[in-house]
This record gives C-alpha cells, structure tokens and sequence, in this order.
C-alpha cells in the first residue's frame, strides 16, 4: 500500500479542523464577555429582578465593635457589705436626703385610691347606730354589693342602745332605714307599752340566694344585702312583740304594719305566702313606678280553748223531761186526754210500742196569718 502527501491532504484535509478551532476560540472569547458582563451586573440589582433571581449584593465587611471593660478594682478600696445599704447619701449641708428612704425611714408603699365615702354613710354616725363599714362582696353571679354596713345596735334618742341580734350585714341605705323606724316608730310603741325597746331578733339579713331559697328562682334581695327578715322586738322588761303572735293584742300588730309600710317599699308577712308565716320580712327593692308592696294579714286572736266537759247545769231549771216537752193549750190537752182514755185499752196487757201507735192525732187547727 503506498501513501503519499497528495493522497492524505485529499482524504484528510485541515480546513475543517481550523474552521472548528476558531469557532471553540470565537466561542470561549464570547463566554468570557458573558461572564464579565454577568459579574458586572450583579454589583446591582436589576430593576426588572421582581422574584430575586438575581444573586443579591454583596453585604459590606462587618467590624467587630470593642465593648469597654470596666477597670479592675483597686487593692485598696474597702470591701462591699453583704447587706444593701439603705442610706442615703447625704445633701451638701451633711444631711440624708429625704426624698430617699433611710436606715430610720421606712420605704413608703403608695396607698390605693380609696373610694369617696357616700352621704349615706357620712348621715349614719354613731349617734344613730353603731354600723361600721365592710369591704365590698361580690358573690357569684349579681350577690353583694357596695357601701355595705354592719349594723350592731341602733342608738335610741335617749342614748340607750338597741342590740341587732345576729348583726346585720346591710346596705347603707336600708341599715339607716331600719335605724330610723326603731328610733320613730318602735320607741314610742314600747313607751305606750310601759318599756323601751331592748333588742331586734334578726331573721336573716345578707345571704347569696334565690327568692324563697328555691332553685332557679330570681335573685332575692337578701342576695344584694337590702332585706331583713324580723320576727320580734323584745322590751327591756322581759315582753317580747311578737309580730306574728296572734296572742299579741291585735292593734299593736297593726300599729307595726302601718309603721312599716310606709317605711319599706316591701313588706311579706302571714297571708302572702308560706314562706313568710312565721316572720315579716323587710327590703327596700327599686321598681316602676315606687311600686310598694305590702302584704301582711294581722289576724285575730286566737280563741280561748274550749273546756272538754259542758258547765253545770243550774239548780233552777226545769226538769229537761218536762221541758223537753212541747207547749199545748189547756182546752186542747184536756180534750186529747178524755179521747186516749176511752180508746185506749188496758195498758198492762199490750207493750209499750203498741201504746205508742194507739194515740190519737191531734185535731188540725187553722192558723191565721
């Protein structure tokens, strides 16, 4: 096999390898101008790089800032206490500052705001009655209330006090209430009666409960502490006013019923419900109008017992065989006497219910009207 140079040119010719090697050089040239201008932008950020897609700037070297220790203590300083020292440093002149608490003076705490006092309360001194003031109660649900009082006696005008036995948790307005109507209206009852007023038997006063302590039932004004239940006034002799006693004498009864009645806008007693058979209960509820209610029936004395066997019967009166008998005129009984003798037979023979069928009937007679 010969080979010769005209022979490779003709099969192998090198126009074709130049024509590639410079494309290659053409094309890494164009990549570098790519590369550089693609460096270039990413110093800045495109306006039209809405999703980032674009590298981001490069961020500026940070420093590390150099915080300042502070300087050693010194060998000679004197040693820290254990104990904070309270002391104030003192002013120009040598002496502690007072706007500062010392070793002497305590820290003062701020006192809470405390809530202005209401003309109730500043009306109800003790020359009325002896009614502290207690914290606000707020209870479940609407129970409690504001301004509210322990009433422990009630000062008389002649300054002798009247024990509130339990004391009484009430409101202001309905503690002066009551105040005023034993002082007004109790006061002389009990003079009429010959004594003065000792004690009040508390019933009940503030208790979170329903009307009539019945489940569900609306909240009772014994719940807002603005009721009372009372059941006796006892006088400083032993007597007891028992207001619903029926052996009291009615018009006392009645003069406590109109008393408070026209003190209170409720008043339950006997006749209203069940509930209140035994006591009368008192409260200064708000509704429409000043609607009142009062309901109390005074109910008469009971009767005397009975004796278990009938009187005597008195010397004087007739036989009760005799007068059991029925009048009859003299003309009329002769008559009726001569007719049973002639028919009547012998009376020994025949018994007594036969006897009885045998008489005669009595003749009619006209009456005139």
């Amino acid at each position: 096999m010969s080979f010769s140079l005209p022979d490779f040119r003709r099969k192998w010719s090198c126009r074709g390898y130049m024509s590639a090697g410079v494309a290659m050089v053409t094309a890494a040239l164009g990549l570098s101008l790519v590369l550089a201008e693609r460096a270039e932008a990413r110093k800045y950020t495109s306006p039209l790089d809405i999703f980032g897609i674009a590298a981001p700037r490069p961020r500026p070297a940070v420093h590390s800032a150099r915080i300042p220790l502070p300087r050693p203590r010194p060998e000679e300083a004197p040693k820290a206490s254990d104990k904070a020292s309270d002391e104030a440093p003192p002013d120009a002149d040598g002496k502690p500052s007072a706007d500062k608490p010392g070793a002497d003076k305590p820290a003062e705490v701020a006192a809470p705001a405390q809530k202005p006092v209401s003309a109730c309360r500043l009306a109800l001194t003790e020359e009325i009655a002896i009614a502290p003031s207690i914290p606000d109660i707020r209870g479940p649900g609407a129970c409690g209330g504001e301004d509210l009082v322990r009433l422990e006696a009630v000062v008389l005008p002649d300054k002798r006090k009247v024990t509130v036995k339990p004391a009484a948790i009430l409101r202001c307005t309905m503690a002066s209430a009551i105040a005023d109507w034993l002082r007004k209206d109790m006061a002389p009852l009990a003079t009429s009666l010959g004594s003065t007023i000792g004690e009040l038997d508390n019933f009940d006063s503030f208790e979170c409960r329903g009307r009539n302590r019945v489940a569900g039932a609306l909240l009772s004004e014994h719940g807002k502490a603005n009721a009372l239940d009372v059941r006796a006034i006892k006088l400083a002799n032993g007597q007891s006013i028992g207001l619903t006693d029926r052996s009291m004498s009615r018009e006392v009864r009645e003069r406590v019923l109109h008393s408070v009645c026209a003190r209170f806008s409720t008043v339950l007693g006997p006749g209203s419900d069940w509930y209140h058979e035994d006591h009368i209960h008192l409260d200064l509820a708000q509704r429409r109008n000043d609607y009142r209610i009062c309901q109390w029936n005074v109910w008469d004395p009971l009767p005397q017992v009975a004796p278990l066997l009938p009187a005597e019967r008195p010397e004087e009166a007739p036989p009760r065989e005799v007068a059991a008998k029925p009048e009859t005129k003299p003309e009329e009984k002769e008559g009726a006497d001569d007719e049973a003798v002639e028919k009547s037979p012998a009376p020994a023979k025949k018994p007594a219910a036969d006897a009885s069928k045998s008489q005669p009937r009595k003749p009619a007679t006209k009456k005139r009207r």
